[in-house]
């Protein structure tokens, strides 16, 4: 594929199949200053732009780049780049991977991620002895596959001594809630500024490749720090990576979002954990451990005020809420705030909230009354949905079969825009399409196209974008867009109580590659945002 030349005024993109929904049978696309001007047949285009820079795509399917609702860049790119514990089958080879990068890496904070216990044939983590043992005295920080909990050697409790004193303190186990808030910060100022943003450059490029051309970064005081999230924001700013809309998770961190050029003071601003580590809040205890319901950490009162002073700030503000008691007194905490400053302020500032895992039909209609986003992660329910996998374990049936209602919050006329939450899940677009349409529970998924659209379109209104063109390919719209190698192109309609896949373009409606179980997935060829090219794979090869 050959490259525009930047003195070109316009590019014409012939040869290809398009995804339009001003012409869903387009095979060409114009381009000029960063923006769509037109898009048709190639003979047609080649008239109306006899003097443009063209670009054969060779068959290749052009649409929308994706949008990642939620992101965490430095913890992914750590990820990438050190312990990666995503794999683990068992405790000892958690231990064995931990004491072999120890050896690699003398004299630094071992950072990893990914452990999850509950199909260990040990059915437990390491103690900090066993940890302690393997690491041959260095601080290490590794964190669940949720990262709301954290396993952590003696060295590095000794870098924050004040979470033996924290509420989730545990002798020898993980470390949860305010204890874990303590250790992550200290392994989190341990790292070298150098790393840190090596890991964020990292990341943006491998979300590139992948066809993802903006990224939500979910920051805040207990997950990252002021000084990360304005480093990945002057990343963004230099144009050669996908654009970052930082959002900052502060309760009264209003003029700290501020300072940073936030997009909003939302993210993970928790309301409560998250399901695997049993700190989401629950209506009733956990199945699995009935000793606990999990963690509230803001009530209806402190929702309710954080929303009345973005709200009056003409800012969106935002929470995460995963529990079924933590999103009842999300909805009380909207009503409550409904009271002071009116519903229709409430529905202007688009407030968003992060997972909304355990909604109810009635909630998500309230919700969207006050014009709140969802942003959902459909491979957490690849992962851990069904009546067999983690949800169900912890919660049990029918309760742990029901979470991530994608159907049920877009029937209530909510946004959706999805993410990956990475690293808790990979960045892999058309799986988690693929995941949303074929949800582990009957009734629950949605259809190719609004689970395409939630993974593009809804990213860009769920970052303020409301111009009624990003996310699309049309004229006018911002020539932000990946090129794709695929297969055949279809169109899911419904056909009473199945879906029918088209190859018809009388249908009108954009086709999208097969998400049918062995479907041979996309391959991203290129990647461009507002007509600049920040992925192309034979320059990645190059």
């Amino acid at each position: 594929m050959n490259l525009p030349n930047p003195a070109t005024t316009t590019t014409l993109l012939l040869g290809g199949r398009v995804h339009s929904p001003a012409a869903p049978d387009a095979t060409a696309m114009a381009v000029a200053d960063g923006t769509v001007v037109w898009v048709g047949q190639d003979s047609v285009g080649r008239a109306l732009h006899p003097d443009a820079q063209v670009i054969d795509l060779d068959g290749a399917f052009v649409a929308p780049a994706f949008v990642d609702a939620h992101v965490h860049a430095t913890s992914a790119g750590l990820q990438y780049s050190g312990l990666d514990l995503t794999g683990c089958r068992t405790l000892g080879q958690c231990l064995d991977l931990v004491r072999d990068y120890a050896a690699a890496h003398p004299g630094v904070v071992i950072w990893g991620h990914g452990w999850e216990e509950v199909n260990w044939a040990e059915g437990r983590p390491p103690t900090r002895a066993e940890l302690d043992r393997a690491a041959g005295g260095a601080p290490v920080y590794l964190s669940r596959i949720d990262v709301h909990s954290a396993l952590v050697s003696t060295a590095l409790l000794n870098l924050a001594p004040a979470a033996r004193d924290a509420d989730g303190w545990s002798e020898q186990g993980p470390l949860a809630r305010a204890a874990h808030h303590h250790v992550r910060r200290a392994a989190r100022e341990s790292l070298g500024t150098q790393q840190r943003r090596e890991a964020q450059l990292l990341f943006l490029r491998h979300a590139a490749k992948l066809g993802v051309a903006s990224v939500h970064e979910c920051a805040g005081p207990d997950i990252s720090s002021p000084e990360d999230l304005a480093d990945l924001l002057a990343l963004s700013a230099t144009g050669t990576v996908p654009e970052v809309f930082g959002y900052w998770g502060e309760a009264g961190g209003l003029a700290t979002a501020k300072e940073l050029g936030a997009a909003g003071v939302a993210g993970d601003l928790f309301v409560d954990g998250a399901l695997g580590s049993r700190t989401a809040a629950l209506c009733e205890p956990y199945t699995d451990d009935p000793s606990t319901s999990g963690a509230l950490y803001l009530d209806a009162d402190a929702i309710a005020e954080h929303l009345i002073a973005c709200t009056r700030a003409g800012v969106q503000g935002g929470f995460h809420v995963i529990g079924d008691r933590a999103v009842a007194q999300v909805v009380a905490g909207f009503a409550k705030a409904e009271t002071v400053v009116g519903a229709p302020a409430l529905a202007a500032r688009h407030h968003r909230l992060e997972h909304l895992e355990m909604v109810t039909a009635e909630q998500a209609a309230r919700l969207a009354g006050w014009g709140v986003i969802a942003s959902m992660q459909p491979l957490f329910d690849h992962a851990w949905g069904g009546t067999e996998r983690a949800y169900a374990q912890r919660l049990g049936l029918p309760r742990g079969e029901r979470l991530n209602p994608f159907a049920t919050v877009a029937a209530a006329g909510m946004v959706l825009a999805f993410g990956s939450d990475v690293p808790v899940t990979p960045v892999d677009p058309w799986a988690s399409v693929r995941a949303a349409v074929y949800h582990r529970t009957e009734g629950l998924g949605i259809s190719p196209r609004a689970a395409f659209t939630a993974h593009t379109r809804g990213g860009w209104r769920a970052a303020g974008v409301l111009d009624g063109l990003s996310g699309t390919l049309q004229p006018g719209a911002p020539a932000t867009y990946a090129v794709w190698e695929a297969d055949e192109l279809v169109v899911a309609a419904p056909d009473e109580k199945v879906q029918r896949w088209s190859t018809d373009p009388r249908s009108r409606v954009p086709a999208l590659p097969r998400l049918d179980e062995g479907a041979r997935a996309p391959r991203c060829l290129r990647t461009v945002l507002r007509g600049r090219t920040i992925y192309d794979m034979e320059e990645d090869r190059g």
